[in-house]
């Protein structure tokens, strides 16, 4: 199907603007998905607050220029869905999104990843999907200030017992 110029335009405009409010960006190959799976996948990219899109890579190129997601452009190569997280709050949901989606869908190949201007390739992409969301950062925050407490409270109860044995 042939796009007439506005349109492209349009595209490029819809994409650039959703990557430059973007806090992370993941590149997939979607070869071999079905209907069905794609619906899926749509879905819980609504639910996770991820921006997807299929996009040609002509387009992407253009719409990802200017952005800090710029580096996904060698990546672009074949058919491809872009997936941006959008929440300030789970900067790593679509890499965890395309991520778990892969691991039941094997057709979906992740390309690359990128964060703050930072190329993810491969391997690299666990580092991006493994990204705390806000409430887990928060909470290993809070454990590691209340280990110093916890281990000095501790402390002077076993001095305390030791003290009234000794009294003893």
């Amino acid at each position: 199907m042939t796009l007439k110029l506005e349109d492209k335009k349009v595209i490029v405009a819809e994409v650039n603007d959703a990557a430059s409010n973007a806090f992370s960006a993941v590149v997939a190959d979607y070869r071999g998905l079905t209907v069905g799976q794609m619906t899926a996948l749509r879905a819980k990219a609504r639910e996770s607050n991820v921006y997807l899109r299929i996009v040609r890579n002509t387009l992407a190129r253009r719409a990802l220029e200017g952005t800090a997601f710029e580096t996904l452009n060698e990546t672009l190569v074949g058919p491809t869905i872009i997936g941006l997280s959008m929440s300030e709050n789970d900067m790593g949901a679509a890499a965890r999104l395309f991520s778990d989606f892969s691991k039941d869908n094997k057709a979906l190949e992740l390309k690359s990843g990128a964060y703050d201007g930072k190329l993810f390739v491969g391997a690299e992409l666990d580092v991006l999907a493994k990204l705390p969301n806000r409430e887990q950062a928060l909470t290993m925050l809070v454990s590691v200030l209340q280990a110093p407490v916890s281990k000095l409270g501790r402390l002077l109860t076993a001095l305390k017992e030791k003290n009234e044995e000794q009294a003893a």
